[in-house]
């Protein structure tokens, strides 16, 4: 059995406000092999983008890992000294960011951004630095690259953008790649492109990666396994086959409905209700209020059960829906 790449484990994430203590997450587990592409679903608010985050190590105050590991090839990155935890960072585990544009540095060239990255991490002569800087962004398709090194994140479109963080992203050739909301506001075509590129990139450079999505479509499109997140929790995972062609959760059955289907004339479905807040969660399910067929022993703690080979539920009535 091949060995996984990446294990997230029982990760809670905690946050300090002024109405008290909350678990952001709960005890949320996963893990990504060597060149798979592993997406995690779910709506805004359900603490996709923050898992992703505490796997680089990025969240500071309020925001807490209260417990559970994160292991890279073994190695529990939880407890590496933030200088160590540099060295991950770009080298290998990189991330491209929700919003280019804000994650680009405005006053800065492409070039001398792409080039501050191989400044820290690699001890490369400019012109070898210039070579490598060419080769990845004639790799991610982008055009004119010289006019493009010397332009400043506002002059380029959002299609640009994407494929110049890809690019940085890719740099150091990391061996994940964490790719959060990649195709989010680029209009229909360029989301293919973006993605065909990402799979692309993946077979070249044999890197496994982390899509983090609210768009089934883009899962479809790229994932190998999915996990389902609602409130923080981990309500179904499994096989992309097995959440597209069985679902088993009334959560992951509610995105699928969702989706727009070519030709289809029937109302667009949406699920009634909206993620509950901090402080808002029960001792039951949680998507209890938003679920069509909620009854009493839904308020009862749910647990993740195996319902059928590396098919798992949060739900009692899996597979008898």
């Amino acid at each position: 059995m091949q060995k996984p790449l990446l294990e997230v484990k029982d990760l809670c994430i905690n946050i300090s406000s002024t109405r008290g203590n909350y678990d952001l997450t709960d005890r949320i587990s996963f893990d990504v092999l060597p060149g798979e592409t592993f997406g995690l679903v779910g709506e805004s608010g359900c603490g996709k983008s923050i898992t992703a985050l505490s796997i680089m190590r990025l969240i500071s105050y309020p925001l807490l890992i209260k417990s559970g590991e994160i292991l890279l090839d073994g190695e529990d990155l939880l407890k590496k000294p933030e200088k160590e935890m540099r060295k991950v960072r770009g080298k290998e585990i990189s991330m491209i960011f929700q919003e280019p544009m804000t994650s680009l540095d405005p006053i800065f060239t492409v070039q001398d951004q792409l080039l501050e990255i191989l400044q820290i991490h690699r001890k490369m002569k400019q012109d070898e630095m210039i070579e490598k800087i060419t080769s990845i962004l004639e790799l991610v398709g982008i055009p004119r690259i010289k006019d493009v090194l010397l332009s400043y994140p506002h002059q380029l479109s959002g299609g640009m953008l994407q494929r110049v963080m890809i690019a940085m992203a890719m740099m150091l050739d990391p061996r994940l790649l964490i790719a959060d909301e990649p195709t989010t506001a680029l209009d229909v075509t360029i989301q293919a492109q973006i993605l065909a590129l990402m799979n692309d990139l993946k077979e070249h450079f044999d890197t496994s990666i982390i899509i983090i999505t609210h768009d089934l479509g883009v899962v479809a499109e790229t994932c190998r396994r999915v996990a389902v997140l609602y409130a923080g929790q981990i309500v179904e995972q499994g096989s992309s086959i097995d959440i597209f062609h069985n679902p088993l959760h009334p959560y992951t059955r509610g995105l699928l409905r969702s989706m727009k289907t070519l030709g289809s004339k029937e109302k667009l479905y949406s699920i009634k209700g909206s993620v509950p807040g901090m402080g808002d969660i029960g001792k039951g399910c949680r998507f209890f209020a938003r679920c069509d067929y909620a009854d009493e022993k839904c308020t009862g703690e749910q647990v993740l059960t195996e319902i059928s080979p590396a098919h798992i539920c949060r739900c009692y009535k899996a597979g008898s829906l």
